[in-house]
């Protein structure tokens, strides 16, 4: 992360998580299904102990640094957890926890009967995050997020979309293994950190209706300057293309355009991560958060996810997107090898980004994962 960032996030187009808002090239994105069934959590459970060692660490801290920054550590401690990179997490955290700061001071309790003018609200931080420790403590957290996520969904791209992808990891974790209690309050954190930062997106004009998420993505017109923090760049939104051509109700169908969004997503920022490496790896992050949501989710808010996914990966692709692609080399190293490197690489977003690129798992997946490597400065 380049901490030169500045307070509304304008220096060098880095990582500036102060409130957000939806191919591949060559027609890569038609396989069937993302692999690694991304969405069910498919993953060993953590016999160490080291995520929630590691979530107990981070809970201390608030969800921003350093003038709007997202705290990405359990983001990232969640995936190299996940990978069988447990060892190194403690000394990742070491690195890292020098970057954060504490909790902010709460300001009034955030209630059932006030919760509508405290939402949106950045001051409300600490607020928002003991009012969903406490729902989380005294109802099962499934029903807290079938209740929140329909309420929470249109600000999807709030905080440059870290909080809908902080909730995705959260959901995953707690989908593949025990409801241990620092996962449960990493799940009221990630719903807190939402819920302060909740933005809508302005309601785009619909263009030409897009046969593919690839093409789809290929369409998004760039917002007019390119220039400036995120908030600046998204107010300029006014058009995405319809994608899908058709939208259904289907939960089944939802899920699976959302499948190949994420892989379009992913498969283009081997073409065209270059542009922002770091911001652009969202477009294709935040969908997977949406897509690792759905199992634990009322199959009702399935398709209406889905129209929020889109939006938010086309918000990011308008704001950051190149106006060229450039090639891009195949890989041979293996899954495994890809993600130990890139937890020996140790920035944050290449590290979730390369989790995201192994869900999808086809090589230009894997390609992309090694862009990611290429193109982000290391942090360890």
């Amino acid at each position: 992360m380049d901490e030169t960032t500045s307070t509304d996030g304008t220096a060098g187009g880095r990582d500036d998580a102060a409130g957000v808002g939806g191919g591949t090239a060559g027609g890569r994105d038609d396989a069937a299904g993302v692999g690694g069934d991304a969405a069910a959590g498919g993953t060993a459970e953590d016999t160490t102990g080291t995520l929630d060692e590691a979530l107990e660490r981070l809970h201390t801290a608030g969800p921003e640094r350093n003038g709007w920054l997202s705290n990405h550590g359990p983001m990232a401690v969640e995936a190299l957890v996940r990978h069988g990179q447990a060892p190194v997490v403690h000394r990742w955290l070491d690195y890292y926890s020098d970057k954060l700061e504490d909790m902010p001071d709460t300001a009034s309790r955030v209630t059932a009967q006030n919760w509508r003018e405290a939402l949106g609200d950045p001051r409300r931080i600490a607020d928002w995050t003991l009012y969903f420790e406490r729902e989380t403590a005294e109802r099962p957290w499934r029903d807290v997020l079938a209740e929140w996520w329909p309420r929470l969904l249109p600000g999807i791209a709030a905080g440059a979309t870290h909080p809908v992808i902080r909730v995705g990891h959260s959901v995953r974790t707690l989908l593949a293994g025990e409801a241990s209690a620092p996962r449960i309050i990493e799940l009221a954190h990630g719903l807190g950190y939402w819920a302060a930062r909740h933005q809508p997106l302005p309601a785009p004009t619909p263009l030409t209706p897009a046969p593919s998420a690839g093409a789809a993505l290929d369409a998004v017109p760039p917002v007019p300057e390119q220039s400036g923090g995120i908030r600046d760049r998204l107010a300029q939104l006014t058009a995405f293309p319809v994608w899908p051509p058709r939208f259904t109700d289907d939960p089944d169908e939802a899920r699976t355009r959302l499948e190949e969004l994420v892989r379009a997503a992913t498969h283009r920022y081997a073409t065209h991560g270059h542009g922002e490496p770091v911001m652009l790896v969202h477009a294709a992050t935040a969908p997977n958060a949406v897509l690792r949501t759905l199992p634990a989710l009322p199959r009702a808010l399935w398709a209406p996810s889905l129209r929020a996914a889109w939006a938010a990966s086309a918000a990011v692709t308008a704001a950051y997107g190149p106006a060229e692609p450039t090639p891009y080399a195949p890989t041979t190293a293996s899954a495994e090898e890809l993600f130990a490197r890139a937890a020996a690489h140790g920035d944050d977003h290449t590290i979730k980004f390369t989790d995201t690129a192994l869900d999808v798992g086809d090589p230009t997946a894997l390609a992309a994962a090694l862009r990611s490597i290429e193109l982000n400065p290391p942090t360890l």
